[in-house]
């Protein structure tokens, strides 16, 4: 366990997760959680909050001055929807956060989402398509998007 004020020691565990040396201005508040740490890279000047999930398998990259508050999750990876298919394999695809983005608190980040310039993400919003630039989204209301096909056997 580092202790909280040990930045030196911080900044070297965080290099060995994300496998490159980080910017010096980036600030990241324990606890952080991630798979993988090798997809996700960082601009200047990030601020990443306490409690946050990076799922980054399919590759994360955070743009200069990114504001992400406290628990919010950003993941990359999936399962495809169709019951037939869903136990088969992994999908995945990237997520790209650019320059001057606020996320609020307990926000999600689904796989392929892009989050424009100087745009804020609300708390508790869950973000499924791309964010235009200097847009604010909010909510987490339930959207049926479509039917799936029955199967005539489903294993449990």
């Amino acid at each position: 366990m580092l202790p909280f004020d040990d930045l030196d020691a911080r900044r070297a565990v965080l290099t060995e997760i994300f496998g490159a040396p980080i910017p010096d201005s980036l600030s990241i508040l324990p606890p952080f959680y991630c798979d993988y740490g090798l997809g996700a890279s960082f601009g200047e000047r990030v601020f990443i909050n306490q409690g946050c999930f990076f799922l980054d398998y399919g590759g994360i990259t955070i743009g200069d001055r990114v504001m992400i508050g406290p628990r919010v999750t950003l993941s990359t990876a999936g399962h495809p929807v169709e019951l037939d298919e869903r136990y088969d394999f992994i999908t995945h695809a990237p997520i790209v956060i650019e320059d001057d983005v606020w996320i609020g608190a307990a926000a999600t980040v689904t796989p392929g989402v892009t989050i424009g310039r100087g745009s804020v993400v609300g708390a508790g919003a869950v973000v499924a398509k791309v964010v235009p630039p200097l847009s604010v989204v909010t909510a987490a209301s339930v959207v049926e998007r479509k039917r799936l096909k029955p199967v005539s056997t489903a294993t449990s």
